[in-house]
């Protein structure tokens, strides 16, 4: 087997590992992530660095750390990207969305119950019990994901200082993350000890020694045209169907206000899902009105109950705005979901 780390030969990187034998993989493990993201990275630490040894841990918490830094959520880019080093493309295709599909379509049938049965008493009283219980998940999640986060004072100091510009001052989330970016550029320009990684995010290789040496994993080198190449065929997976809604439903609609919002709001969304929930929550509750307060926590609840990002809430959140507000169409079938 070669172990060029530039190897650019995609149907060579699949034979690091059977593409069934990782299909099943990525099947079981997204029958199982459940918690948010600390639980569904938890599940691939499990199967992919202890249990399968298909790659390193220090590999593994290098590509953590890789998808820390971008927008979305860092669970699912960590097995796309994990996907595509163990099987290139399709390797990466498959592991992303599979780690979705269970969810979205577990998400699609509670939201449906939802409308069609929250007022009865059996549901609500569901609900209610779920509402505290994920709220304390969040906030233990938060405090999981600072302490490794916040090593420092200075970034202890950052954390407040965002917390309170966003909840106190209504500073809007973009301008936040923005300035949060900035500062932390200057410190580490400036006090590079202040923005060292934890502990938790280490070079350390303390795991088990994995089956398939890190050099032997799937590589591209980079290079303008393979970006442009990606860049392009990206914005026209994620335009054209934007643009086909808002041609066949009006651009007033409903359905191209969640296109344009969701699709912007999936620029920002840096730091994981805990920290975009703010912002989506404020905007799809007191600007568009697509929810109330209490129904965006039973939306969480619901997001924090089945496999699949917490982003995923987003769904639920879209179900409902769109139900509510058809426009032309009518609402989802079947028609007034019991409510005739």
């Amino acid at each position: 087997m070669a172990t060029n780390p530039m190897r650019t030969d995609d149907t060579a990187s699949q034979d690091l590992v059977p593409f069934r034998q990782a299909l099943r993989a990525w099947f079981g493990i997204s029958l199982q992530t459940f918690g948010g993201p600390a639980g569904q990275i938890a599940v691939m630490q499990r199967t992919l660095v202890d249990e399968r040894r298909w790659i390193g841990q220090r590999r593994f918490l290098h590509a953590l750390n890789y998808c820390m830094l971008l927008p979305g959520p860092e669970a699912q880019q960590l097995a796309v990207y994990v996907g595509w080093l163990l099987n290139g493309t399709r390797g990466g295709l498959v592991a992303g969305t599979l780690f979705v599909l269970p969810g979205v379509v577990a998400l699609l049938a509670l939201s449906a119950v939802y409308i069609a049965y929250g007022t009865t008493t059996a549901v609500t009283a569901l609900f209610a019990g779920l509402a505290p219980a994920v709220l304390a998940i969040v906030a233990q999640a938060v405090v999981r994901v600072g302490r490794r986060a916040l090593g420092h004072p200075a970034l202890v100091v950052l954390a407040v200082a965002a917390f309170l510009a966003l909840a106190v001052f209504a500073v809007p989330f973009p301008v936040v993350v923005a300035a949060a970016a900035v500062i932390g550029w200057l410190l580490g320009r400036l006090a590079p000890g202040t923005v060292h990684p934890s502990k938790g995010h280490g070079g350390k290789d303390d795991g088990p020694a994995p089956l398939i040496p890190d050099d032997a994993l799937h590589a591209e080198r980079p290079s303008a045209a393979r970006a442009a190449k990606v860049l392009t065929v990206g914005a026209l997976v994620w335009g054209l169907p934007l643009a086909l809604v808002a041609v066949l439903t009006g651009a007033g609609s409903v359905f191209t206000q969640q296109g344009l919002f969701f699709s912007g709001t999936a620029l920002v969304t840096f730091g994981g899902a805990y920290a975009v929930l703010a912002y989506v929550a404020q905007r799809a509750v007191e600007t568009y009105g697509w929810l109330g307060p209490g129904e965006m926590v039973r939306g969480l609840a619901l997001a924090e109950t089945t496999p699949g990002p917490l982003n995923m809430v987003v769904q639920f959140v879209a179900f409902l705005g769109a139900y509510r507000d058809p426009g032309g169409l009518d609402p989802w079938p079947p028609h007034c979901w019991g409510r005739c």
